[in-house]
């Protein structure tokens, strides 16, 4: 059976609705064009190729990354900020996420370093102490734990066979 060829402006039109990151189920596809499943499949593992090489998943773009595409996309209209995310491989609330994120990143205040670096001091000098006060407590301790011993052994070789 001679192998079906098929036209590049179908290929292409396929290739788009396989893509991620809104990609057509195969099934569906196969039977709405009527070509077979396994074309299709090849298909779109040649898709999934290509987009894994110019594109990757959000969830590992650096935050460089992130502020780059925001900063690529604040000027685009929706059409073109839409086919961005498409060429990318990101979903369009991934970038609306990312751009509420570098809106409100100057909003947070930080607190005097200085005021930081007294406090951690503080309680540096809290935990030494109290780090030798137990140490003493333990030895006292320890202390009053070998006397009882003593008394005990003192007791059992002098104490007088009357008293029991």
């Amino acid at each position: 059976m001679p192998k079906k060829v098929y036209s590049k402006k179908l290929k292409e039109s396929v290739f788009k609705r396989l893509a991620p990151p809104n990609a057509e189920k195969v099934p569906a596809l196969a039977e709405e064009l009527n070509i077979p499943k396994n074309t299709l499949y090849g298909w779109r593992s040649k898709v999934l190729k290509q987009s894994s090489k110019t594109s990757k998943k959000a969830s590992n773009w650096s935050s460089q990354d992130k502020f780059q595409a925001v900063l690529e996309t604040a000027s685009l209209p929706e059409l073109e900020t839409s086919k961005y995310c498409r060429e990318k491989g990101i979903h369009l609330e991934e970038l609306k996420s990312w751009i509420k994120q570098c809106q409100s990143a100057n909003n947070t205040t930080f607190e005097d370093t200085k005021k930081i670096k007294k406090n951690l001091k503080t309680e540096q000098n809290k935990n030494k102490e109290l780090q030798k006060e137990l140490r003493h407590k333990e030895k006292a301790l320890a202390e009053t734990a070998a006397l009882l011993v003593l008394r005990k052994k003192a007791n059992a070789i002098w104490a007088d066979p009357e008293e029991d």
